[in-house]
């Protein structure tokens, strides 16, 4: 196999680990120490890669690739982004549970089931998995990923479900949406008096 067709991303070389060419690797795998058990892996660029060793360290993995026997080959691969093929995962994960590579591309439905929009992304900042989501053609939405903003996800069908307020797509019944006075002259939002709002 050369380069992937339908691409998922597995890990990402970090720095050198030692003068023997091993690197510092940060695994995307349930399990870090499976990220072997993929097979080669393959960089954007179509390179394979082939691991024959790893163990862990602190947060990340000391990988060993066939080829890479030196520092300075080591530090050439900083920063590479690592795939192996859609095909290539097990589709035996629990019901709720998703690649990000099937959610891309779905088409996001509201409650009463009319497009609204469509996945382009999915990231993770520390906080949970998050939608970047095109609405009407606008630019992108984020939508937080769980089970009350988006309660029925459909791979098979090609669309997820969104609850609109949970999905903080409309305004609360209680019309708290920041006015216009809230803000000062800066454009950043006062807080109340009490706490220092009126500077």
């Amino acid at each position: 196999m050369s380069k992937p067709q339908n691409p998922v991303q597995m890990a990402v070389i970090g720095a050198a680990h030692g003068i023997k060419g091993e690197l510092r690797v940060k695994t995307f795998t349930g399990e870090p120490m499976a990220l072997a058990d993929y097979g080669p892996l393959y960089a954007k660029d179509g390179r394979a890669f082939q691991i024959i060793d790893i163990r862990p360290a602190n947060t990340v993995m000391v990988v060993r690739f066939k080829g890479i026997a030196d520092r300075n080959a080591a530090e050439a691969l900083a920063g590479t982004e690592l795939f192996v093929d859609r095909s290539m995962l097990p589709d035996d994960g629990e019901e709720d549970e998703f690649y990000h590579a099937d959610l891309v591309g779905l088409e996001v439905r509201d409650d009463k089931g009319a497009v609204i929009g469509k996945v382009v992304a999915v990231h993770n900042f520390g906080g949970g998995d998050i939608l970047d989501v095109t609405l009407g053609g606008r630019k992108g939405v984020l939508i937080p990923f769980t089970q009350a903003a988006v309660p029925q996800v459909s791979i098979a069908e090609g669309f997820l479900r969104v609850d609109p307020a949970a999905a903080g797509l409309v305004e609360d019944e209680d019309g708290d949406a920041p006015r216009e006075e809230d803000f000062g002259a800066k454009g950043r939002p006062r807080g109340p008096r009490e706490a220092g709002g009126n500077r």
